[in-house]
């Protein structure tokens, strides 16, 4: 099939995986999407209603950002060439594109779109009212918020305000807290006792990490009996170091040193391509600190960064993106929400790749006993900001 038509605001148009841990997927409150996105068997079409369009709406931030828009985008074109059609992708360049963009796909026949990400719930819900014979999905937002209560301030229910909208959302605290965990770990052994985090846009699913990865880090103390010192965000106030945007800029440069300053050897940079700017102040630093990626593996996705990146903490954004793209393929749209978690496989943390072998002695089986226990229901990651 030919490759997805990709359309600018401009242009209109398995368990432990070695001792690396957990395999990556997603489920949800309803029916789990399977571990791995899944195909018809060989030889065997997958099927496809008459007249289905596919069409994917980015965040800014661009279909390369090594992070949640370029995840969204390989599941549907993966979905899409499963299903041998064409998907209109439309890439937001700013915060300006996205009801345009949504105008443009309706437009143009899509009958099943996907809004990646919280900013595009106005968008989403405004376009979803006014056509509710079409499907939506959305990423990291359950869509609700723009009605309003007689006192004028927004009604937060977990409810979608359309009824065909579907929340694909992740409980990333649980894998950050894997995650700060491990960070504390990797702090104490080099005698530092210090990590730092910041974040982009201060909204719920960039603060679920900083919880949840504020949370690991505590634990570490309490079972280790260390004092490992966390500088960027603070869970009880919910105050702590942004940049207000998802742009990998001189602000999150700025952002970045500012945590570094505070002499931190493990950095946890939340918000898509923010960790490039992470990743430049830690060059010009000269100090050997290490960060963490966040939503895909990303040692793997942008190598220039493998030698810096400790571990990721990974939400498979990829898979909801397919599974749900071949349910409504089929005529199986569900509205249901899809809530990814360690125990459905819907969030992880990566492989520690060539870190691996420098990591305290026993961390890794620690760091898959505390997964089993979140699992079992015996720890409970309990963030705010948890969907």
């Amino acid at each position: 099939m030919e490759a997805a038509l990709t359309i600018s605001t401009t242009q209109k148009l398995a368990g432990i995986a070695g001792t690396a841990l957990l395999i990556a997927a997603l489920a949800g409150c309803g029916t789990a999407p399977e571990a791995n996105p899944t195909s018809a068997p060989s030889g065997e079409a997958p099927t496809v209603v008459d007249g289905f369009l596919p069409c994917l709406i980015s965040d800014a931030g661009g279909w390369n950002d090594k992070s949640f828009n370029e995840s969204a985008k390989n599941g549907m074109d993966q979905a899409a060439e499963e299903l041998g059609v064409e998907p209109l992708e439309f890439e937001s360049a700013n915060d300006n594109d996205y009801a345009p963009n949504m105008e443009t796909a309706v437009s143009e026949g899509c009958t099943f779109i996907i809004a990646v990400g919280f900013k595009l719930a106005a968008a989403t819900v405004a376009a979803a009212t006014a056509n509710p014979d079409l499907q939506f999905a959305i990423i990291d937002d359950y869509a609700d918020g723009t009605q309003v209560d007689d006192a004028g301030d927004p009604i937060y229910d977990g409810a979608p305000d359309a009824p065909n909208i579907k929340p694909l959302v992740f409980n990333t605290a649980e894998a950050a807290y894997l995650g700060g965990y491990a960070a504390a770990a990797w702090s104490a052994e080099s005698g530092v006792n210090k990590v730092g985090t910041f974040g982009g846009m201060q909204i719920p699913s960039v603060a679920v990490f900083m919880d949840g990865y504020q949370l690991g880090v505590e634990k570490y103390n309490e079972d280790k009996g260390a004092s490992v010192q966390l500088f960027g965000w603070d869970m009880a106030t919910q105050k702590g170091s942004f940049t207000g945007a998802f742009d990998a800029n001189d602000t999150a440069k700025q952002t970045a040193q500012g945590v570094l300053d505070q002499g931190v050897d493990v950095l946890l940079p939340v918000g898509g391509p923010v960790y490039q700017s992470a990743a430049a102040a830690i060059a010009d630093s000269g100090e050997e600190t290490l960060m963490l990626g966040v939503d895909s593996d990303l040692a793997v996705a942008d190598t220039s960064v493998t030698d810096i990146t400790l571990v990721s903490i990974m939400k498979a954004i990829d898979v909801a993106v397919h599974d749900a793209t071949i349910a409504a393929a089929a005529g199986d749209f569900d509205p249901a929400p899809y809530v990814g978690t360690l125990d459905n496989e819907g969030v992880k943390l990566s492989s520690f790749h060539d870190f691996e072998s420098q990591l305290p002695d026993g961390l890794l089986d620690e760091i898959a006993a505390l997964q089993e226990s979140i699992i079992a229901g015996d720890i409970t990651v309990e963030s705010p900001n948890s969907p």
